[in-house]
């Protein structure tokens, strides 16, 4: 092995442990590794630059934009609202209904920003109508992880994967889409069956919150719905009309934009920065494994150890992804993995596609099993925390571990007939 290989590998092996440990916020963790690996590894700002997936922040920013207008609006509270009046304040009903919910919203923006609003309504109709909470923010979690995986927009692994493959919304929501939403029905039916009992509510109150209330700048509020509709629009036909993922991105951005000019200072403090740094230090840790022929080492071990077989790396790749995405961060696992998958797919002529399919679904869902696993989990399980609903890992596990195994069983059963 030679002195760069190492340096690369220790720099990344050294970054998951921190990120793992929780010692030290991730941004600044990525970022710090990012520069060791161009210092020592790299040694060229050109090539630093250069490993960076720029797509894939430009379009991020711009959701993330597009989103702090909504939540300035009032939007996401009053959908909730809205949602729960509509189910007439039944709790199985707002049960089911906020799990369809939050996987469809996680289709098109990030599963932090569903988490963050709908597990605070849930927590404040809990109140109300007199359940416990923590069946429903587990729910919550496990929809958003497993929706984010039906398109491109919905995760950030799928992200990485997209733009570093020049996939487009429509190949992801027409691949994974159907998988994914399998795997979500038939977990949800499972986390149903096994928490019916704690659903019943004790004395709900006859003031129930009006949804209209909600909003809080009407005219922001209108304008945000239509944009949020052009978007989605945009996300579905960038492909047909030619134009790459982070146009869309910055589409949403200069919308919003004009649509909040007297309030810029809001919307950009609402921007995930730190995410977006997370992911510019990361890109550069992991191109230097790309550089130094790491990744591709390990591509040719996959690919012997599967000795070019389909079905053999289908399984590899989903558990493999599903397990390591229960106990670290899936996003720079998604980073890693793939131009490992390039690499295979190249030196042994299986599907590119199959196999990027494969990662997004068990990275994607993988993440459900641990409170750690995604970032909507943290988050979702921090908002509960903070209004006094503490999760054991112990109480989590019984709840999530099996529904995201039954789901991970259908996405391995319709992967093997749809692609072998």
């Amino acid at each position: 092995m030679e002195l760069n290989q190492f340096a690369a590998i220790a720099i990344f092996v050294a970054m998951f442990a921190v990120i793992v440990g929780g010692w030290v916020n991730r941004t600044w963790v990525a970022l710090a590794a990012g520069l060791l690996t161009a210092v020592i590894v790299l040694r060229s700002p050109i090539t630093t630059f250069n490993t960076v997936n720029w797509e894939t922040i430009i379009f991020l920013w711009g959701m993330m934009v597009m989103v702090a207008g909504l939540g300035l609006s009032g939007f996401f509270r009053w959908l909730c609202l809205y949602v729960a009046r509509l189910a007439r304040y039944n709790t199985t009903a707002i049960f089911i209904s906020f799990m369809f919910l939050s996987g469809f919203l996680a289709m098109f923006i990030d599963s932090i920003t569903v988490l963050l609003f709908m597990a605070a309504v849930v927590i404040e109709l809990s109140y109300l109508l007199g359940f416990k909470p923590i069946p429903f923010i587990i729910a919550l979690i496990f929809a958003a992880n497993s929706g984010g995986a039906a398109t491109m927009s919905g995760d950030p692994p799928n992200v990485i994967i997209g733009t570093a493959f020049g996939y487009s919304f429509m190949d992801f929501a027409t691949n994974t889409g159907p998988i994914a939403w399998a795997g979500l029905v038939v977990g949800a039916g499972l986390l149903y069956l096994t928490q019916r009992r704690m659903l019943v509510a004790a004395a709900p109150k006859a003031d129930y919150p009006e949804p209209a209330n909600a909003i809080a700048d009407r005219p922001l509020f209108f304008k945000g719905i239509a944009i949020f509709a052009i978007i989605i629009a945009f996300l579905i036909s960038h492909h047909a009309l030619g134009q790459p993922i982070y146009v869309v991105g910055i589409t949403a951005a200069l919308l919003t934009c004009m649509a909040t000019w007297r309030r810029l200072r809001e919307v950009f403090s609402d921007v995930d920065w730190r995410t977006l740094l997370f992911f510019l230090g990361l890109f550069v840790v992991v191109g230097g494994l790309e550089e130094t022929h790491v990744l591709q080492a390990v591509a040719d071990f996959i690919g012997a150890a599967t000795g070019g077989q389909i079905a053999l790396a289908i399984a590899f790749i989903l558990w493999a992804s599903a397990f390591a995405s229960a106990i670290v961060d899936n996003i720079p696992f998604a980073a890693a993995m793939v131009p490992i998958i390039r690499t295979m797919s190249a030196t042994t002529g299986m599907d590119q596609e199959t196999l990027s399919w494969t990662l997004a679904l068990g990275a994607d869902v993988g993440g459900n099993a641990t409170p750690i696993g995604a970032s909507a989990n943290v988050v979702g399980l921090g908002v509960a925390e903070r209004m006094g609903f503490k999760v054991s890992w112990g109480h989590y596990f019984l709840r999530a571990v099996p529904a995201t195994i039954l789901a991970l069983i259908v996405f391995h059963l319709l992967l093997l007939w749809k692609y072998t």
